[in-house]
């Protein structure tokens, strides 16, 4: 048997960590933590016919898709099959339907087939957990991945910090003669 010297066996290591590392690369080509890009774009038309984008920033703007996707590999962990069954039978639904997969269809046809989810049984909850985990990635704190730019507590008019408990803030509006809670 013979002994590697300390260069060889570094050097070895080296290799094997670099090619770990570059199939580590080729498997994973976006950004996404736990969906696929087809999921991502599923998510994301969902959540944009949630929140639609109008004279302030809507869901994909605010970074909603994001925030449940990272929330997927940490606190909504237990979810991820839920995720992959509800996103998968939301687009057969869509193909059975109307040809497409949810994404490509035009905003008043996914519009119409989430009317219907609505009231499918079967995709109903998945639906409802969907709005939930929207609204928590649209007005929750940055932190955590959505509301990019805090845009929904801008459109709210809530001071950055947001009150968590241990802060008083003044909500009133001095120009109006109002006058302060404090």
């Amino acid at each position: 048997m013979r002994n590697p010297s300390r260069r060889n066996f570094i050097g070895g290591v080296a290799a094997l960590a670099g090619t770990a590392s570059n199939l580590a690369c080729d498997r994973r080509k976006s950004s996404w933590r736990f969906f696929s890009l087809n999921e991502a774009r599923t998510v994301e038309a969902i959540c944009g016919r949630i929140v639609p984008e109008d004279q302030d920033a809507g869901a994909i703007q605010a970074g909603v898709v994001h925030f449940i996707d990272t929330q997927l590999t940490g606190f909504y962990k237990p979810l991820q099959k839920t995720y992959r069954l509800g996103i998968a039978a939301i687009d057969q639904t869509s193909v059975r339907s109307a040809g497409k997969k949810f994404a490509d269809l035009s905003p008043d046809s996914q519009i119409a087939l989430l009317e219907h989810i609505q009231k499918d049984a079967d995709l109903k909850p998945f639906f409802n957990l969907l709005v939930d985990h929207c609204m928590q990635g649209f007005y929750g704190d940055p932190r955590h991945g959505g509301n990019r730019d805090r845009v929904s507590w801008k459109m709210l008019g809530v001071p950055y910090p947001p009150v968590r408990g241990r802060l008083r803030y003044d909500f009133t509006d001095p120009s109006k003669g109002e006058k302060p809670w404090l």
